[in-house]
């Protein structure tokens, strides 16, 4: 027979963790397991192992809503971010569920049992569990390789050519001549970290991004820490924070032009009156048409300044044998190449799904409070915002849960399905980004709707009232009891 959990949760990084945490919490009779594919807890914050990894976002919403930051820096380094979702686990015991080397390769429902049967591998052997509830807490990044374009003439090239996903341990970059290809957040994270001691470092783009330059201390929260209990302050700082970011992201997304002139000569300030920033940091798009890229005290320009690092926004011919050539004729020198190019996308982490013996296409779901999935019962996703922190939604997601099974409990149902049965939804992408990382595989992925339940906001306080006071029942939430098919 197989073992059987009420709850099993997929993923041992930052959302899964914070998934046990509330699972244990508001519902301490109910038993879960977390299984995890590699060996170690962090996800992404222990995968990656490039120079300078940080987060690109404060700690004082990226970080748990249970567990204050406490650490100095608001732009957290990733071995920092790293303890602490590892101190977390401990903390709390929630290592103690966790499943290493579980890697899920297919959740199959049954509506007559009421149950998921989980097919997982362990070493090459096959495990199988079952549950009455499957969290996948995966994000949506492809773990096994990101994206590399096909550069021509890169078999050719004889120095080193790497990706940041897959980092060598061994890569000897001091005194050496690298080139850095992308304009997104792991490009204007490595030419600062990796121009301390390089001889030099090109970040060359095709295009570029918006770069905004923050502190990376928080001195109101510094303030605040000194005379106030911790939870207290980390609230209270949380709180501003959210609220200075939505006002900022509303701003952009209403004033385009006036935001992007704010960035851009903020930009110019920092870099000085000379600095061709029409060339290398005025991008062709919108503010929030994709991420914005952040800088922490100035590190990147501070780089670009004294000469160590230099921008270049031009497009490759090709690779030679001792660097690149680019389209424009100059040839850039290289030692090393790292191409920040971008990630993969893969939602659930590839896991196949089957409702009834029938395999389910996720990108003809549509997304119900963006977790879960239309027909698809008893299973739920911790998907993050895009413009804000990923914890931010995966804390109300994880409540949200909780407040699902508990309310499931007590009126005796097994199943919940969401059902889209209004013919005026229209769908829409899930994520509305034209960042090529989204776009390679935006179609791949659930929709989203123009109505709520199934319209993703991107907005916390809205979501802060649905998903923590809101109902849990409504007119697209099917619910049934054991010995009870849903119906179709």
């Amino acid at each position: 027979m197989s073992e059987h959990f009420d709850v099993v949760v997929i993923g041992a990084g930052l959302s899964g963790i914070g998934a046990g945490y509330h699972l244990q919490t508001s519902l301490p009779g109910k038993s879960y397991c977390i299984l995890e594919s590699r060996e170690a807890i962090g996800g992404t914050w222990d995968l990656f192992k490039y120079p300078g990894l940080r987060s690109d976002s404060d700690m004082y919403t990226l970080g748990y809503s249970f567990r204050p930051w406490t650490e100095g820096k608001a732009i957290a380094d990733g071995a920092s971010i790293l303890q602490y979702i590892r101190d977390t686990a401990r903390e709390n015991g929630i290592d103690k569920h966790i499943r290493f080397r579980h890697a899920v390769k297919r959740l199959s429902w049954s509506s007559r049992d009421a149950r998921w049967t989980i097919e997982a591998e362990r070493d090459g052997a096959p495990v199988t569990l079952t549950a009455g509830f499957v969290f996948t807490c995966t994000g949506y990044y492809d773990y096994e390789a990101g994206y590399m374009p096909e550069f021509p003439g890169a078999e050719r090239y004889r120095g080193a050519l790497v990706h940041p996903q897959k980092w060598p341990d061994q890569l000897d970059y001091a005194n050496k001549r690298v080139v850095v290809i992308g304009s997104g957040a792991t490009a204007v994270t490595l030419v600062p970290a990796m121009a301390q001691t390089a001889d030099h470092v090109t970040m060359l783009q095709r295009s570029p991004s918006y770069v905004v330059s923050m502190p990376a201390r928080d001195k109101l929260a510094d303030w605040l820490r000194a005379r106030l209990p911790a939870k207290l302050a980390y609230a209270l700082v949380r709180w501003r924070n959210v609220a200075v970011t939505m006002t900022f992201y509303k701003l952009a997304r209403s004033r385009p032009a006036q935001f992007k002139a704010r960035v851009i000569g903020m930009v110019q300030k920092a870099l000085g009156p000379t600095y061709d920033v029409a060339t290398h940091f005025t991008p062709r798009y919108d503010p929030w048409d994709q991420r914005l890229c952040l800088v922490p005290d100035d590190d990147l320009f501070r780089s670009l300044k004294k000469g160590k690092a230099e921008m270049v926004t031009d497009t490759i011919d090709t690779f030679t044998e001792t660097g690149l050539r680019l389209s424009s004729g100059r040839e850039l020198a290289a030692d090393v190449v790292v191409a920040a190019t971008g990630l993969k996308l893969k939602l659930l982490g590839g896991v196949k799904l089957e409702v009834d013996g029938a395999p389910v296409d996720l990108a003809k779901t549509m997304t119900y409070k963006g977790m879960m999935y239309s027909g698809v019962p008893n299973l739920a996703s911790a998907i993050g915002y895009t413009n804000a922190s990923w914890t931010l939604k995966c804390d109300l997601t994880c409540a949200y849960v909780c407040r699902l099974l508990a309310y499931m409990d007590r009126k005796g149902f097994v199943a919940c399905t969401p059902r889209l049965a209004d013919p005026s939804v229209e769908a829409k992408p899930l994520i509305d980004f034209s960042s090529g990382y989204i776009q390679r595989a935006i179609d791949q992925f659930p929709k989203q709707g123009t109505k709520t339940p199934w319209r993703l906001y991107q907005n916390y306080v809205l979501d802060w009232f649905s998903l923590k006071l809101g109902s849990v029942r409504d007119s697209a939430m099917v619910f049934s009891k054991a010995g009870v098919l849903p119906p179709r």
